[in-house]
């Protein structure tokens, strides 16, 4: 069966429902796009008929697009012939930076030219963030001190590892449970609020990479703002990257020393 429809149409129609703000425009989209019967199927779910994918893309938008600061775009490279289409789809942060997704797309349309199958493929790309360029951005992003810009590297939900009892330290409030992308921006920030941060510093003295895992060995130097104290404490950092956000963080310091150097203060931020 052949389907008369132009594809790079029909395919920036498809990516713009993903970006689409407004849930009335998105719903008519997806009528517009899916047959009432049409499937969607990625590596871990299938999605059937326009309530089940409105539900998905829909979730997908918020978390991705109005949250986390991301946008869908096409990548030019659109083909089909007969009854099918296939394409890649990129997600790159909306202001600028490397690709964060790529997905290739395989559809089967019916007789109205309306999808009636999907398959949704992850992709490894060239532009993608390795793990190596991921973890070296984020020392990079570290030392700059902008906690929003390092928080922008983790995945939305965070694997957030220490050694520290769960109800924390009075003196490092800072040093607690964390699960989100939002989460880490908080911590980064609580750090910096009880630092100099013109006296902070910390130097890195090993980054080893095994697939998608990093290790990162070095120490932390600290003068604390409330009373000029300074302190250095060996740090640990474990890693994993994948397409090209950090989905577990977890840490390995003398956190007692960092205890220590804030225990005696009188007054807080």
């Amino acid at each position: 069966m052949d389907i008369d429809i132009d594809i790079d149409q029909f395919v920036n129609r498809y990516v713009a429902v993903w970006n689409e703000t407004d849930p009335v425009a998105r719903r008519n989209a997806i009528a517009g796009l899916w047959d009432a019967d049409g499937t969607q199927v990625t590596e871990s779910a299938r999605y059937h008929g326009h309530d089940a994918l409105e539900a998905r893309i829909t979730q997908a938008h918020n978390d991705l697009v109005r949250d986390a600061g991301f946008v869908f775009r096409p990548a030019g490279d659109a083909t089909g012939h007969h009854d099918t289409v296939t394409f890649t789809t990129h997600m790159v942060p909306a202001a600028e930076g490397n690709i964060a997704w790529a997905g290739r797309i395989f559809l089967t349309l019916g007789g109205k030219g309306l999808i009636r199958h999907e398959y949704q493929f992850t992709m490894s790309t060239p532009n993608q963030a390795s793990t190596r360029a991921t973890t070296e951005e984020f020392l990079r992003r570290l030392g700059e001190g902008d906690p929003d810009r390092m928080a922008e590297l983790f995945a939305e939900h965070v694997d957030w590892q220490l050694d520290w009892p769960e109800d924390g330290h009075p003196a490092v409030p800072w040093i607690r449970p964390r699960y989100t992308r939002a989460d880490v921006a908080d911590h980064f920030r609580e750090i910096a609020a009880f630092h100099v941060p013109e006296e902070s510093a910390g130097e890195v003295s090993r980054v080893l990479i095994d697939g998608t895992e990093a290790a990162v060995l070095g120490d932390i130097k600290q003068m604390v703002k409330a009373t000029g104290r300074r302190y250095v404490a060996l740090c640990a950092l474990h890693l994993t990257v994948k397409d090209g956000l950090i989905t577990r963080y977890a840490v390995y310091e003398d956190s007692l020393t960092v205890a220590e150097a804030l225990a005696d203060q009188s007054v807080h931020p």
